[in-house]
């Protein structure tokens, strides 16, 4: 079976990811810096699919080191390319770093795959790269503008797309395809692997999860007053086994060679958006554990509403997120209880 190389893949997505690809035959090279994951993830990765993923620890910054990496891995038939730092808040206090690290990886990793006559890429991006969508635009399909972003974060996601159109412009050989993801959130059904950011949590879930298990007081809600039913901030929150599958068919896509561009676009959503205080309250009703919380001031670089037309997706890829919200938020819980040792 093929390989493919996931950089990033002990993260959040790119471990639920890695689980899909092995659990469909693929061969998986792991490049991972852990600067925001845990090596012990490969443990979880082992247990669930009865085999360990290759692992090298290295940034994709380190251009020498990549080439070696590459000319040792020469059957590598796609690159899924996670790694980059993803905090819209951390984005907009540390922009160099965002700028250097999540563009400079690329660059890196595209010039080498031609180096190396690597040919398939699947790219994680954003909806941020929509910002705000206006009112005719939700929900968001890929013909909707894309906006000034809202935070370097978003900026970063918006060149790296500028930079793949660009060199499959320059290079034939090259085909891509460019995830937009809403909202990722859950954990796999095993328990065995979840979203587990180091340090403070910059996503809602790992805060209510959290804030549930005793390790916070209270929950942050940033914003009452935004233009929405309830006041909060509006996504489309999807769960991340179902973002997973996404990306086993974008590789099955372009190495069957049934791709109709040489870049394609596809938004990653369930086409529904609920609030951050929806959520809230499914979760309290699907767990029974009370999740006390305050609502402070809104977050800069925050949008307002985003949620996606996944039709598409649907119809081109061949995938679906059909998973309900309310087991999505118990396998969040499930996860964070063999995290904390929880009964």
């Amino acid at each position: 079976m093929a390989r493919i190389l996931v950089t990033g893949g002990t993260g959040y997505i790119g471990s639920h990811t890695v689980v899909e690809l092995m659990q469909q035959g693929y061969d998986v090279l792991i490049v991972d810096n852990l600067s925001n994951s845990n090596i012990e993830v490969l443990d979880g990765i082992e247990q669930i699919v009865g085999k360990r993923p290759d692992f090298c620890r290295m940034d994709c910054l380190d251009y020498p080191g990549m080439d070696r990496l590459l000319s040792q891995y020469s059957d590598i038939r796609g690159v899924i390319h996670f790694a980059a730092s993803k905090a819209v808040g951390e984005s907009v206090e540390k922009p160099l770093l965002y700028y250097r690290n999540n563009i400079g990886s690329l660059v890196n990793l595209l010039e080498l795959m031609r180096a190396h006559a690597i040919n398939n890429i699947v790219f994680s991006s954003s909806c941020t790269v929509y910002g705000q969508p206006s009112a005719e635009h939700l929900p968001v399909d890929e013909t909707a503008p894309i906006q000034k972003a809202l935070s370097p974060y978003g900026n970063t996601k918006q060149i790296n797309e500028e930079i793949i159109q660009d060199e499959a412009h320059a290079d034939k050989s090259l085909h891509a395809i460019i995830l937009r993801y809403f909202n990722p959130v859950g954990a796999h059904p095993s328990a065995l692997i979840g979203e587990l950011p180091n340090g403070v949590p910059n996503n809602l879930m790992p805060f209510v999860t959290q804030t549930a298990a005793g390790l916070r007081q209270k929950l942050r809600v940033f914003g009452d007053d935004y233009n929405t039913p309830d006041g909060s901030c509006i996504r489309d929150y999807i769960y991340v086994v179902d973002l997973a599958k996404a990306h086993v068919k974008a590789v099955e896509r372009m190495l069957a060679e049934t791709a109709e561009e040489q870049v394609e676009i596809f938004n990653l959503g369930t086409g529904r958006g609920l609030s951050v205080l929806e959520i809230l309250r499914t979760f309290i009703r699907v767990t029974g554990v009370d999740i006390p919380y305050e609502i402070v001031g809104r977050r800069e670089g925050d949008i307002e509403q985003v949620w996606a037309e996944p039709h598409k997706a649907n119809t081109v890829l061949g995938w679906k997120a059909d998973t309900p919200v309310e087991d999505v938020l118990r396998s969040a819980w499930n996860w964070e209880k063999h995290l904390r040792g929880i009964k």
